[in-house]
């Protein structure tokens, strides 16, 4: 993999799209993880003003720690990155409030917290006539489906969409980004308990790897045959979130 060439050529692609749609900057949350940090730098690297959104909601504080130490190691080498921390958690307690007459389903209110995110992401984007960058790789948004709808899937571009997630991590050492983040084990940041990525899917990024790549394989180990199984299941499942909303078409006759 030619790192090099390929932050050449997503930073002027992000550029490119920027300039052919008269966008004026970017706005993106940071969470600490190595996909948002990687992503941030890319785009700081075009030169056009980034606004960089921390947005905690009860969030594990190594997490928020995380998203700031890579914030100013952004804002110390691109002079066009500025930073903004809104603490979400109020506006997050005062909704489970408002909804407490119903049955609160854990899951839902992991995916509220994405979209409040989203809901602010935009709110700043509009201010500024900037536009919203997604930080999703290739193995959540195309494989298994591992993001929020309408929330971190709620974006105007995705610069690392077409890479995997061990493809992210050599990215992210090309690019000097800080220790913490490169050896944290990935996570969402989504839940009270902190649970990973792989304690929700039951799988790591680097097995998802090659059940996408390797969906008729024989001759396979248990545990190859049981992450195939995870990944067909999460895609399978999260298919709705993969491709373009249902449209009833109405026949011309």
């Amino acid at each position: 993999m030619n790192t090099e060439k390929i932050i050449s050529y997503i930073t002027n692609w992000i550029l490119k799209y920027s300039e052919e749609n008269n966008i004026k900057g970017f706005v993106m949350g940071i969470s600490g993880g190595i996909d948002s940090a990687v992503t941030s730098i890319l785009t700081a690297k075009t030169k056009k003003p980034l606004l960089c959104l921390n947005m905690p909601i009860h969030q594990d504080n190594k997490q928020f720690e995380r998203a700031k130490k890579h914030i100013e190691f952004l804002q110390k080498k691109y002079e066009n990155v500025s930073y903004k921390k809104v603490n979400l958690s109020k506006l997050f307690d005062e909704f489970k409030d408002v909804v407490s007459e119903q049955k609160q389903c854990n899951l839902s209110l992991a995916n509220t917290r994405a979209r409040l995110r989203m809901t602010t992401l935009y709110y700043y984007a509009q201010l500024n006539n900037y536009i919203v960058v997604g930080t999703g790789n290739k193995v959540e948004d195309f494989g298994i489906g591992f993001y929020t709808k309408y929330g971190d899937g709620g974006v105007d571009i995705s610069p690392i969409a077409d890479l995997l997630k061990s493809e992210v991590y050599l990215l992210g050492k090309k690019l000097n980004v800080i220790n913490e983040i490169l050896e944290a084990p990935p996570t969402d940041g989504l839940w009270d308990n902190n649970l990973t990525d792989e304690d929700q899917i039951g799988a790591t990024y680097d097995e998802l790897e090659w059940a996408m790549n390797n969906n008729n394989s024989n001759n396979l180990s248990e545990r190859q045959k049981e992450v195939q199984l995870i990944y067909h299941r999460f895609n399978k499942m999260n298919k709705h979130k993969m491709i373009p909303i249902p449209v009833c078409v109405i026949p011309k006759k």
